[in-house]
C-alpha cells in the first residue's frame, strides 16, 4: 500500500446555516465561522515509498527536530492594527468569572496569523525561513487559564514550503506543554509528532512568545 494511492475516497457538503437572531432557531446551527466547504476525505494506509522519499517512523528518536518562537500580538483597540497579528473574535462567557471575579476567559475564542522565527527576535532576519502559525485558541476553562489550540505552521521558503498541522490542550500554568502534530503537506506530507510548548515571555495580555520546540516522529525523507 502507498500513500501515492489513497485506499479510500469520499466527497461530503457541509451546510451551514447560521444564526441571526431573525431567522429561524429550528434551522439554524450554532456557528462561528460561516463557511461553503466541499470535504475531501482520504483515508490513507501504511506506506513505505512516496513522492520519491522513504517513509520513517521510529518512536525512539525523531526523524525531524526544529525549534521555533511563536510571537502573538493581540489587538485590543488600543494597539497598533498593523502590528497586531490577533484578534478576539467572540467574548468570554458569563462562566469565565463564576469561580474568580476577574474571570479565565472561558469561552474566549482567539484568531491568529503570527509569525514565527528561528531567533527571538522580531521582526526575523532576511535569513530566516518564512514561516507563519495561522488559526485558534480559545479559553476552555473556568477555574484557571487554560487555552486550546488548532492551527497549521505554513512555510514558504526555499528551506521548506508545507504546512505542520497542530492541535491540543494547552494548560497555561504549567512549565512545558506537549500537543499533537496531525498531519502535514508539502516537505512535511502526512508527518506526525509532538511540539513542546514554553512560556518565553509574555507582556501583560496583549503579547507573548512561545517557544515550540518540534519533533516528529513519522516523516519522510530524500
Amino acid at each position: 500500500m502507498s500513500y501515492d494511492e489513497p485506499c479510500m475516497e469520499m466527497t461530503l457538503y457541509l451546510h451551514d446555516i447560521l444564526y441571526d437572531y431573525s431567522n429561524s432557531t429550528s434551522n439554524s446551527t450554532a456557528s462561528l465561522i460561516v463557511a461553503a466547504a466541499i470535504f475531501l476525505l482520504i483515508l490513507s494506509c501504511t506506506a513505505t515509498v512516496a513522492h520519491g522519499r522513504r517513509f520513517v517512523r521510529s518512536y525512539d528518536e525523531p526523524c525531524k527536530e526544529m525549534r521555533l518562537y511563536f510571537h502573538d500580538i493581540l489587538y485590543d483597540y488600543s494597539n497598533s492594527t498593523a502590528n497586531s497579528t490577533s484578534a478576539a473574535v467572540t467574548k468570554p462567557t458569563a462562566l469565565s468569572t463564576a469561580v474568580s471575579k476577574s474571570g479565565y476567559f472561558f469561552g474566549r475564542m482567539v484568531v491568529f496569523n503570527d509569525p514565527m522565527t528561528e531567533g527571538k527576535a522580531l521582526p526575523p532576519s532576511l535569513e530566516e525561513t518564512a514561516v507563519r502559525g495561522q488559526g485558534l485558541y480559545l479559553y476552555d476553562k473556568k477555574e484557571d487559564y487554560n487555552a486550546w489550540f488548532a492551527f497549521s505552521i505554513v512555510f514558504n521558503s526555499t528551506a521548506h514550503r508545507g504546512t505542520l498541522n497542530l492541535m491540543g490542550a494547552d494548560p497555561l500554568a504549567e512549565k512545558t506543554r506537549d500537543i499533537s502534530v496531525v498531519g502535514g503537506t508539502g516537505d512535511f506530507f502526512m508527518s506526525r509528532g509532538v511540539a513542546t510548548l514554553r512560556t518565553d515571555t509574555f507582556e501583560g495580555f496583549t503579547y507573548f512568545r512561545l517557544q515550540m520546540d518540534i519533533k516528529l516522529y513519522e516523516c519522510y525523507v530524500l
